[in-house]
């Protein structure tokens, strides 16, 4: 369906009705008029239309980029006015607010983190409040979607059902005045997942589930094999009764498991490696089979599947989103102009897309669109709405330098030093500093004894280094300008660390102790020496571009720490202490005891009592600690050992769900790399990254028309930045300028490089498949759909 609104006034086959289709609204480029005598009233009813219609395209092309279903599209006037409230940021915040809240509880109730303890009364009152905000939230998403979508609407469901659930026992705790025992503040992580700006967290939740089915298949086999080996291990091993690891089956299976983890070997193994030294080949044959090839077969499962998963993402979006501008194209052309989108009613589009670009980027972006360089942008080119609107626009110099106008001796000064700058012998010196300074850093730590590392005398070092590197940090400032030299991701990194560097040397010549730490962050100068070798460029690149993705997936990781933190502080708070374990095999971890050698007393101190679910900040320490595997069974043994054996599957549920996020985690990284550097080897001819930039020149007789038609339209309140481009043609007595549009290019522009041929297969399935939904009365010359993005066009504009 290309038009499913049933608003009055916003027709799906005509967009508006006749007399309004454009009419005398769009001054400039449409050439019909209304008759003389009901001029003012047709164009106050053609102007109301066109602003719905504008508003309407707005949505949708929102609703592509965010990846939004096109039925939760808003239908009538009153969901248009409950969709408007619930997509702002004031409402976004209000989600995020009220999901952090009620998360954030789990710190004041019982068992509470000590100094943060509150009241049943008052914790009980504050959860009341966020649920309320919640079915607020819900009821405007009701009148937005109506009752039959919204109960359609999977995670909205989810969301209601987990709502009532938590209303009832927050009613509950306020009623009888005392805590139960609530697994389902568990759940309370959905509220945080379904806002607006958890978009990457929905996203990879849905990743892990659908990577599940492989996982499972593997898991099984992985399963399949620890029992054969577990039964095998109690024939072989039970009688000896020396060996505590096998004496009973369930104690095989759960050895097993820890086994897999490496965290109990070789202590599983010595007992009965004592008793016969062949016994070892049961456990290199285990290992050999369970983690070094089934757990390695996992994760090549997983990342193939990982990997399928993005590229039939990426087609999905690429398709959602084009299909997005087929929706907005139909409600911004006239019956008078078919064939294009005049810049009249693209500015009104933006207007309601992008509220905060001003006059001049609108037509900029128009124009950067236009590639026919005719008055109306077609559908071929408005494909490319998405490659471009993200573009900022910024004056082309007329200078090469920024010292361009100065004196002629000053200009040659300042040239020598740009000339310096960029020359090779400069920046191999620079390398050569900082590898020297960091062997002398090395060595200079090397020497120190332990105590007090910062002596109050600052090392002529320091000075040293420190003088050079402002010595650098200020010939790069005047070589190539301020501007120049920050739009530089190194030389931001550069300055920084120079900047924290001469703090540093602040605090240790005034003796500012606090400050002492900023002198540790020396060493991150020799991140430097990573720019010579393009393969550590690459693995720096692929770092920063993964750093979003990586804080989403983070986040994804604590919402599982939450459940689980959860669920262990409702049964195991309180459980473990000093010298709780006696009887189990585990006693010495937990044992806390005082006594007298001498004249001296010896505390002998098991710290894993420390690691408990007594609050949730123990809870999320512990879990880490169960994460790293590191001698994790030893937490669970002493957990089992105070209260029953079945406390096992907590923790081994926990072992393989974060064995999972973990698994998709390193399949990321793995993605992300091989799809680089296969890019990299793709385009081994092309210039250096440095984003999209896109090169527009308009004449003075453009900007003049466009500051008339803003007059006509709205007054001069949006043409300020238009006349200064008038004054800065003037002043340099110029009839055209030129504009750079610049933006960093994104995982989804290397993808439409890497699959260039693919995506044209694509486009001309998704048209054939619409053409046997729904036949599309399109323009002959609108109507190819196998155009390629802007940025895959061979155009000398574009630098890739």
């Amino acid at each position: 369906m290309l038009c499913c609104t049933e608003w009055e006034c916003w027709s799906p086959g005509s967009i508006v009705p006749d007399a309004s289709y454009g009419g005398s609204y769009d001054v400039i480029n449409d050439a019909s008029s209304p008759a003389a005598g009901d001029c003012c009233a047709q164009q106050s009813s053609a102007r109301h239309n066109w602003e719905m219609n504008y508003q309407e395209a707005a949505i949708y092309l929102q609703e592509g980029e965010n990846n939004d279903k096109f039925f939760t599209h808003p239908k009538n006037a009153k969901a248009l006015a409950a969709y408007l409230f619930a997509h702002n940021h004031l409402f976004y915040l209000m989600e995020l607010s009220t999901a952090l809240l009620l998360l954030l509880l789990s710190l004041c109730e019982a068992p509470a983190v000590p100094m943060l303890r509150l009241g049943i009364f008052v914790h009980a009152t504050l959860e009341l409040f966020a649920l309320i905000v919640v079915v607020f939230e819900l009821s405007m998403k009701m009148r937005w979607l109506g009752f039959q979508t919204f109960i359609r609407h999977r995670r909205t469901m989810v969301k209601t059902c987990v709502l009532f659930v938590q209303f009832i026992e927050a009613i509950v705790v306020l009623v009888r005045q005392t805590s139960h025992v609530r697994i389902t503040r568990a759940l309370r992580c959905i509220f945080l997942v379904d806002c607006r700006y958890c978009g990457a967290v929905r996203r990879n939740l849905r990743q892990i589930f659908q990577s599940l089915p492989p996982f499972i298949d593997i898991l099984l086999l992985l399963l399949f094999f620890m029992v054969i080996f577990a039964i095998l291990g109690f024939y072989l091993f039970s009688p000896n009764h020396s060996d505590p690891y096998f004496n009973t089956l369930e104690n095989s299976l759960v050895n097993l498991f820890v086994l897999l983890t490496t965290s109990n070997f070789p202590d599983v193994m010595m007992p009965s490696y004592a008793r016969n030294p062949w016994s070892c080949v049961f456990f290199i044959v285990y290992l050999s089979i369970e983690l070094y090839f089934i757990m390695n077969l996992l994760l090549a499962v997983v990342f193939d599947t990982f990997n399928d998963i993005e590229k039939r993402k990426f087609k999905s979006l690429l398709l959602h989103k084009r299909t997005a501008i087929q929706h907005a194209y139909r409600l911004l052309i006239t019956k008078q102009r078919p064939s294009g989108i005049s810049f009249k009613h693209f500015e009104g589009l933006l207007r309601f897309y992008k509220p905060r670009m001003c006059a001049r980027e609108r037509y900029l972006t128009f124009k950067a669109l236009n590639q026919s360089n005719t008055p109306l942008v077609s559908l071929k080119d408005f494909y490319n709405f998405y490659e471009v609107v993200g573009l900022k626009w910024k004056a082309k110099r007329n200078r090469e330098h920024w010292f361009d106008d100065l004196p002629r001796t000053a200009f040659l000064i300042f040239k020598g030093i740009n000339i310096l700058v960029k020359s090779r012998m400069f920046q191999y010196t620079m390398y050569t500093v900082v590898a020297v300074n960091g062997i002398w850093i090395l060595v200079e730590t090397f020497m120190l004894q332990g105590g007090n590392f910062f002596s109050r005398n600052v090392p002529w070092s320091y000075i040293v280094f420190l003088t050079i590197y402002g010595v650098e940090l200020l010939l790069k400032t005047t070589g190539l300008g301020p501007v120049e030299y920050l739009s530089s991701g190194w030389n931001l990194f550069d300055f920084s660390v120079t900047l924290f560097a001469f703090l540093g040397l602040m605090a240790l010549a005034f003796n500012m102790e606090p400050f002492y730490f900023i002198v540790v962050l020396r060493p991150l100068q020799l991140l430097r020496l990573f720019k010579l070798k393009k393969r550590y460029r690459n693995v720096l690149d692929t770092m920063f571009e993964l750093f979003p993705r990586m804080a989403s997936l983070g986040l994804t990781l604590l919402i599982f720490y939450y459940c689980f933190a959860i669920v262990g502080m409702e049964f195991f708070a309180g459980v473990v202490y000093p010298n709780c374990c006696n009887t189990s095999t585990v006693a010495d971890a937990y044992r806390w005891v005082n006594h007298t050698v001498g004249n001296k007393t010896v505390v002998e101190e098991g710290y894993y009592y420390l690691n408990n679910f007594d609050n949730i900040l123990n809870s999320f320490v512990t879990l880490f600690e169960l994460t790293v595997v590191n001698d994790w069974y030893i937490i669970m043994e002493g957990v089992t050992s105070q209260t029953t054996h079945w406390s096992r599957l907590y923790f081994m549920i926990f072992y393989i769900v974060t064995m999972v996020v973990m698994t998709i985690i390193v399949a990321f990284i793995l993605d992300a790399f091989v799809f680089r550097m296969n890019y990299t080897r793709k385009n081994q001819d092309s210039e250096e990254d440095n984003g999209i930039v896109l090169e527009k020149e308009i004449s003075k007789e453009e900007v003049v028309g466009i500051i008339e038609l803003y007059k006509r339209i709205s007054g001069a309140s949006e043409t300020a930045q238009l006349q200064k481009i008038v004054l800065q043609m003037d002043k340099y007595g110029q009839m055209s300028t030129v504009f750079l549009g610049r933006r960093s290019r994104t995982k989804s522009d290397l993808s439409m490089k890497m699959y260039e041929e693919e995506i044209q297969e694509w486009y001309e399935e998704h048209s054939r498949k619409e053409e046997t939904q729904t036949p599309l009365q399109e323009p002959a010359s609108a109507s190819n759909s196998s155009v390629k993005p802007l940025s895959l066009r061979q155009r000398s504009q574009t630098v890739i």
